[in-house]
């Protein structure tokens, strides 16, 4: 039983070394249906009760391949990060998430970018969000701590999951760095910029998905920009 449970704190909060090649979204690590075998998930609260896998009505986190891209059900939250997710210089991070429906629940989902300690208490990143609110959000974490960069605010270009939705609503997010600024846009449109300086703009990205969601994410991606 103590091996079982090392080998759970270990999938659950250790980091991959970097340099590897950035996820396909096309093309998985391992079967499809299966949990990829690459990707790091790390909990908000890490618990050695939390079980992350395959199969969904045994799990607390279902994590699978699903060509094209992954498919997430959270009960905890928690972010999801790949080696080959790197932030760096003048660079874009962006990731296209459908979102089932979600009830009345305002949970959140998005992107994380300039990660540094991710397998630590010490862990920091800065964040995009978005809510089926129609809002979105920019904060950072660092250790125990939250602080808000850009708190909740509206737009309309943001998709949400109504009465009148087939299957999902798609949000397609994006972090554009480039010199002095970052643009946050959804769906093709900015919807804030923030100068570079006030976020981390260097290291690990992924995602970030909140309590009790269910996702499809179709595209996950960090870019250079050339100048």
């Amino acid at each position: 039983m103590r091996c079982l449970l090392l080998a759970l704190i270990v999938f659950v909060i250790a980091l991959p070394a970097v340099g590897q090649d950035a996820p396909d979204p096309e093309n998985p690590e391992g079967d499809n249906m299966t949990t990829p075998t690459t990707w790091t998930v790390r909990l908000d609260r890490p618990s050695d009760d939390v079980t992350i896998g395959s199969v969904q009505d045994s799990v607390d986190i279902w994590f699978v391949n699903m060509t094209p891209g992954w498919h997430i059900t959270t009960g905890p939250a928690a972010i999801f990060h790949h080696p080959g997710l790197v932030s760096d210089g003048s660079h874009k991070v962006e990731a296209t998430v459908h979102l089932f429906d979600p009830g009345d629940r305002l949970e959140a989902y998005g992107v994380f970018f300039g990660g540094s300690n991710l397998d630590g208490d010490d862990i920091a990143y800065d964040y995009f969000l978005l809510r089926n609110s129609g809002e979105y959000l920019i904060k950072r974490r660092e250790g125990a701590k939250t602080a808000i960069i850009v708190d909740w605010t509206a737009h309309d270009v943001i998709e949400v999951f109504g009465p009148d939705t087939e299957s999902t609503a798609t949000n397609a997010l994006s972090v554009s760095i480039t010199g002095p600024t970052a643009d946050f846009a959804v769906n093709g449109t900015v919807v804030a910029s923030v100068p570079a300086s006030d976020l981390k703009t260097t290291g690990f990205a992924g995602l970030r998905i909140n309590h009790a969601l269910n996702v499809h994410v179709s595209n996950v991606s960090v870019t250079p920009i050339i100048d």
